[in-house]
């Protein structure tokens, strides 16, 4: 009899995502298959610890896991990862290593949002540790995580996007007035500034005016060293998730309708009051350039496992521009992401399962043995 595959579900972390990497992760828990995997959750606190946790999954997103892990931690002296001079791969299995159980890890899931969890440091840490995990590798996600970098590899594949000026927070301090009049002579209010590296919309405002420019570019800059200046679209925000590594598929496509200005952090996790429409009511051609759009980003982007690639639809003639790409979505059963393959005939269970033996997958193609010249 096959065993079950080990599992391991990592969640919380240092980013300002946190919370919602814990309603994510508390959601993946509640609805992955236990009759085909053996579970192991470990957390990241705030701070930066790693604990293991085997306590109620409900506790995970109320954030109560944490005093119960380190009740575990003090009672079964478990080591933090990486500590007392252990390799990766031996410190991750001892982390998880609760009930004494001296099996290999199969799978890290990484339920992670923002800074340090999708921008590929903690896939690095993973290659070290020799582990199968879930998702984009380091350059597929060190790549979508930064805008900047990502919307050069997009006009070099022929997606269009929006036109962007990129300035560093030491020009900024530098360089104000000069720096603030290059971006008046390029675009026209409102325009977007943004963090190069950040999720959730978090540190992104919307400038009318010089002086809510001059506010969003210091605003951005306590979030990422590298700021994003964006033209404004008049653009309906249209979403498709992409699934696969070598070959993937690209989902139906899905409509926000923001309860404000644009889809901020409020709109996204606070207010509840924005709607999403799926499917999307768009041309035919429409969808199928979308679509087409999605799963070159990905490819482009060397991403594997899944994304959800974030579009603007022009109001006024139709254009299609691509946003952003996300390598690790949100992933409650109400997020757009799971929404959208749900509507296109994949379960979340069923989601949770393909992303997994995505995982394997890429794991052994990137590590066979290349043989030239026949046997």
């Amino acid at each position: 009899m096959n065993r079950k595959k080990k599992v391991v579900v990592l969640f919380g972390g240092q980013s300002t995502e946190h919370e919602v990497s814990r309603l994510s992760a508390q959601s993946v828990l509640e609805n992955i298959d236990s009759d085909k995997y053996e579970i192991a959750m470990v957390g990241i606190t705030r701070d930066g610890k790693w604990l293991g946790y085997d306590g109620p999954i409900d506790k995970i997103g109320t954030g109560e896991w944490e005093e119960t892990a380190c009740g575990m931690l003090t009672s079964s002296n478990k080591k933090a990862l990486l500590s007392d001079g252990n390799n990766p791969g031996d410190s991750l299995k001892n982390l998880v290593d609760i009930n004494e159980d001296d099996r290999e890890i199969d799978v890290v899931f990484p339920v992670l949002h923002g800074s340090n969890g999708e921008d590929g440091t903690i896939q690095g840490l993973f290659e070290l540790a020799d582990v199968s995990y879930v998702g984009s590798g380091v350059l597929g996600s060190a790549l979508a995580m930064d805008k900047a970098y990502a919307k050069i590899i997009f006009e070099k594949v022929g997606i269009p996007n929006a036109a962007f000026l990129v300035f560093n927070r030491k020009q900024l301090s530098d360089n104000q007035e000069e720096i603030i009049s290059k971006i008046e002579s390029t675009f026209e209010y409102p325009c977007f500034i943004k963090p190069a590296n950040a999720g959730s919309s978090v540190g992104i405002t919307k400038a009318h005016d010089r002086n809510e420019l001059i506010e969003g570019l210091f605003y951005a800059a306590r979030y990422d060293k590298k700021i994003l200046i964006e033209e404004f679209i008049n653009g309906r925000e249209i979403e498709c998730a992409v699934l696969g590594n070598d070959e993937p598929i690209a989902s139906k496509l899905g409509e926000v309708v923001p309860c404000n200005e644009f889809y901020d952090y409020n709109a996204k996790y606070i207010d509840d009051k924005s709607r999403v429409i799926i499917p999307a009511n768009l041309p035919e051609d429409t969808i199928k350039r979308i679509r087409d759009y999605a799963v070159r980003a990905f490819v482009a982007l060397e991403c594997a496992g899944m994304a959800r690639v974030d579009f603007f639809v022009s109001r006024e003639n139709g254009e299609v521009f691509i946003n952003e790409i996300n390598t690790l979505p949100g992933f409650t059963k109400i997020s757009m992401y799971p929404q959208l393959w749900e509507a296109s005939g994949v379960s979340y269970r069923e989601l949770i399962n393909k992303l997994i033996e995505l995982a394997l997958e890429r794991y052994d193609d990137t590590r066979k043995e290349v043989i030239y010249g026949g046997k």
